[in-house]
């Protein structure tokens, strides 16, 4: 594609590579065209047609799909494509679940956007749509496919960046619609929880499960004792809601939203992150040492695990034991809680606020129950907390700032990067390398560890070996990577997979943002990591204090857990 000049609307703009549509060709030139089905991050489709254009000659053509070359003059406000897409818009809404103010989405929905927009108040035509029954069965996110538009996002996002393809379009003509094999429910698919299908959806067919009263109805039992975790991806997600810069670190605001909120005890699941460094570490040491089981496999992210033991039970022995920070944290903290719970006549409730779906699964796991409750009670997502504190009126700007709690509420650097891509493997290969030096921190940040690149590799030394490390981000990527190991392209001992692209700080419990904006909040956190008190998690003070007050005796017990091909079925 050559490089060129447009004129948009009578406004002269150059082009050149990087605009691969008349589409961003117009962004630049300060014009936003409506459309429902355009994401720079995924597939060009051109289903909602919303984004029509004119020419010179009076054709008309899909901005997203016309590619932009030197000379060309275009409309994209004439009389005739505002009646055009006045019409497509009353279109949808006549065949399109109209109860705003109940719906998950409301205020933040495209399609509610795109009628305010051009002002559309009265639908000429009748409702001759199918109803459908909503799908509640999975346990990270709601089906309401009444409220679809059709513009295929969650089918391009569940098959281009995950590589499930559970979701598909079904039927013809005014029968198609959005559906699964068999049209079974979530549940009975090989669905992963990741969410990434409720992340693109432009409406509100997919969203993510609302357990929001739950945590209102446990904040206010005085007879349990409310204790939260944040993760690290959240606390630079959160601050997108109120206005901050993405990647701005807003933890201590929201410890004293939450404590305002009625939780008891605010912690900081970098601390459980930095228990997983060092568990996951020492393990991947003695499967160095013993040769078996390589290449190790993290197994911080539930939907990557899910997807190992449905599509690919060959590796569930490569899968690290260790639990992930979320349930090493849960699980020691519960423990801690136990004789205390019995003097105060109380009961622990865990909430974990955490920027993946997934995760709601990971909690509701059968395994991860000690005493037959579970580890962690409610899983929160980064769009659920913003919501409670909204619908408390907090004004979350003038909140002053508060530290976590301890002794859970410290961690290290290391712990903070786990929110990004390649982040736990490089705090992995931290923890495994004798040279401590800051020279040898530069040297790992330089590897090839860090990065937006799908797959990446690295070779670091570790004593008297060469260790291959690989990262991958996205299932679809994630599979790659395994074709290759299984043709014997490439040998590895450490392999790091989030099934959510640039790591937990794009999961879908996060507020929608594209590639850039995830890759902002990436930043944010190895800024916190560039800043933090010490890098390495064998360094937490508080950790080496309770490993050597016996916890190193019970971290089998309390802090692994071997996959099998029973699990999760």
């Amino acid at each position: 594609m050559a490089e060129g000049i447009m004129y948009v609307d009578n406004i002269r703009v150059e082009f050149d590579d990087t605009h691969k549509s008349v589409l961003e060709v117009c962004q630049k030139a300060g014009v936003e065209m409506p459309n429902f089905c355009f994401h720079s991050d995924l597939s060009v489709y051109g289903a909602c047609r919303m984004c029509m254009v004119e020419d010179e000659k009076g054709d008309i053509e899909a901005a997203c799909q016309m590619q932009p070359r030197d000379g060309l003059k275009i409309r994209t406000n004439t009389s005739r494509l505002l009646r055009y897409r006045r019409t497509i818009l009353e279109l949808i809404l006549s065949a399109h679940c109209r109860d705003c103010t109940a719906c998950p989405k409301n205020t933040n929905c495209r399609l509610q956007e795109m009628a305010m927009r051009f002002g559309i108040h009265d639908i000429r035509f009748p409702d001759t749509r199918a109803h459908y029954e909503e799908d509640n069965s999975s346990p990270a996110i709601s089906v309401d496919m009444n409220k679809c538009i059709l513009c295929g996002d969650c089918v391009r996002v569940c098959d281009e960046v995950q590589g499930m393809r559970i979701l598909h379009f079904a039927g013809r003509g005014p029968e198609l619609r959005i559906a699964t094999s068999g049209d079974a429910k979530l549940r009975e698919t090989h669905c992963v929880s990741c969410g990434q299908c409720s992340a693109v959806c432009t409406t509100g067919a997919i969203t993510v499960k609302n357990e929001i009263g739950l945590a209102w109805k446990a904040l206010h039992d005085p007879g349990k004792r409310v204790i939260v975790q944040i993760a690290p991806a959240v606390r630079v997600a959160v601050g997108e809601a109120y206005g901050y810069p993405k990647g701005t670190n807003v933890l201590d605001q929201l410890v004293t939203a939450l404590k305002i909120m009625g939780a008891d005890e605010v912690y900081d699941t970098i601390f459980g992150a930095d228990l997983t460094v060092r568990e996951e570490g020492d393990e991947f040491l003695r499967r160095l040492e013993s040769g078996e089981n390589l290449p190790l496999m993290t197994s911080c992210c539930p939907a990557w695990v899910r997807y190992v033991e449905q599509e690919r039970p060959q590796y569930l022995k490569n899968l690290s034991s260790a639990l992930s920070p979320m349930q090493m944290f849960a699980t020691v903290m519960k423990d801690h809680y136990l004789e205390k719970d019995k003097e105060d006549g109380r009961t622990t409730y865990h909430i974990a606020i955490m920027p993946c779906t997934a995760k709601k699964m990971e909690a509701a796991r059968p395994e991860f129950r000690r005493f037959g409750v579970p580890n962690v009670d409610l899983v929160l997502t980064t769009q659920e907390i913003i919501k409670m504190i909204k619908e408390s009126g907090i004004r979350f700007q003038q909140l002053e700032k508060e530290s976590p709690d301890l002794p859970f509420g410290m961690g290290s650097g290391a712990a903070e990067i786990f929110g990004s891509t390649g982040g736990v493997a490089e705090a992995v290969v931290r923890h495994c390398l004798p040279d401590k030096s800051k020279n040898a921190l530069r040297m790992i940040r330089h590897s090839g560890l860090r990065g937006s690149d799908p797959i990446r590799f690295a070779t670091i030394r570790i004593g008297e070996r060469d260790v291959r490390v690989a990262v991958a981000h996205g299932l679809a990527n994630a599979a790659k990577l395994l074709d290759q190991l299984e043709a014997g392209e490439v040998q590895l001992d450490l392999i790091e997979v989030m099934s959510c692209r640039t790591g937990c700080v794009g999961g879908a419990g996060q507020p929608y943002a594209l590639m850039s904006g995830k890759l902002q909040r990436a930043e944010g956190l190895y800024e916190l990591d560039r800043s933090a008190m010490f890098k390495r998690s064998e360094r937490n003070p508080v950790l080496n204090a309770m490993y050597g007050a016996g916890l190193g005796e019970r971290a089998h017990e309390l802090l692994h857990h071997a996959y099998a091909a029973e699990d999760g079925e």
